[in-house]
């Protein structure tokens, strides 16, 4: 896929926080500019990573706004803009528009379990009228999370009624079965397909996916440039093996305190253990063990950073 928006290696980015638990922004930025210039070709902010569900709404918009003003292009931004309630949702998508992001990655309505497929798509369509276009919507499929799955035939109906609106999806399923079944029906028509999974970026792009939105990219993004750009051969199988690797490492323990403990340690600042209840940073033995699992995956040290 040639011409997907956000196509390549897309993190997950990390959302640190000041010692009041308020957003860092300076940390944030640095922290993003470094992930374009190492692997990423997009950064997708406040999303599950980002915990964006532990801010406010005033609280995501300030967070874009202050990327934007500190240099972190709005282009290469897709926000996370789903929440439960419609009006939200389309404040923030109308804001992330405003902000010159091209997409954003909306989670469905996740509080009232097990809705119909009627009743996603009246979320849905509500929400794209009133933003009223000029903004591409990605679907955010992670029933683990949510508790809310989104159909091939939900999307299939999106498409039909909003065509060149539902641009695309992430699926967090950990379902390469479904991420496949969704770049074959939907990948030849241009809807853009991304592995929520680092392990399936390889086979994703071959089989027509356009790429991946991951966690552990704010670690491992440089070996998924090699991927995206080699797609096969020796080195492009290296850099996949180390893909597996470090997911496998930063899944053995709760995922997003795991990659705070990591970035701590890889730029020498404890700043960035700093998390938002009801998360909770890694206990002294437990960052030990993260860190040595990192260690012996040979990704260390992470390029750009000291080790």
């Amino acid at each position: 896929m040639t011409d997907a928006l956000y196509g390549g290696v897309n993190a997950a980015v990390l959302t640190p926080l000041d010692a009041d638990l308020s957003p860092d922004l300076d940390r944030m930025a640095g922290h993003a500019g470094w992930l374009l210039a190492h692997g990423c070709n997009g950064l997708g902010v406040l999303g599950t990573t980002g915990e964006a569900n532990s801010f406010s709404g005033r609280e995501r918009m300030a967070i874009l706004e202050g990327l934007v003003a500190r240099g972190i292009p709005a282009a290469r931004m897709m926000p996370g803009t789903g929440t439960c309630s419609i009006p939200e949702t389309v404040e923030l998508t109308q804001h992330a528009r405003a902000q010159g992001c091209p997409g954003v990655l909306l989670l469905p309505p996740f509080y009232y379990k097990a809705p119909s497929d009627d009743g996603l798509f009246a979320h849905f369509s509500e929400v794209a009228r009133r933003v009223g276009g000029g903004v591409a919507l990605y679907l955010y499929h992670f029933p683990q999370q949510s508790a809310v799955p989104l159909s091939l035939d939900l999307i299939a109906r999106l498409r039909d009624a909003f065509p060149g609106v539902f641009r695309g999806v992430k699926d967090s399923s950990g379902d390469y079965a479904n991420s496949l079944a969704m770049a074959r029906r939907f990948g030849p028509d241009g809807f853009e397909v991304y592995t929520g999974s680092d392990e399936n970026l390889q086979r994703m792009l071959a089989d027509g996916g356009a790429g991946c939105i991951t966690a552990t990219s704010n670690a491992n993004s440089h070996w998924g440039g090699i991927v995206y750009a080699k797609r096969t051969g020796a080195e492009a199988d290296a850099a996949q093996a180390m893909l597996a690797a470090t997911r496998k490492a930063a899944a053995a323990r709760p995922l997003i305190p795991g990659l705070r403990e990591v970035i701590a340690r890889s730029r020498r600042d404890a700043a960035w253990r700093r998390i938002r209840p009801p998360h909770l940073p890694l206990g002294e033995a437990e960052g030990e063990a993260a860190w040595a699992a990192w260690q012996a995956t040979g990704a260390l040290p992470l390029p750009g950073l000291a080790g």
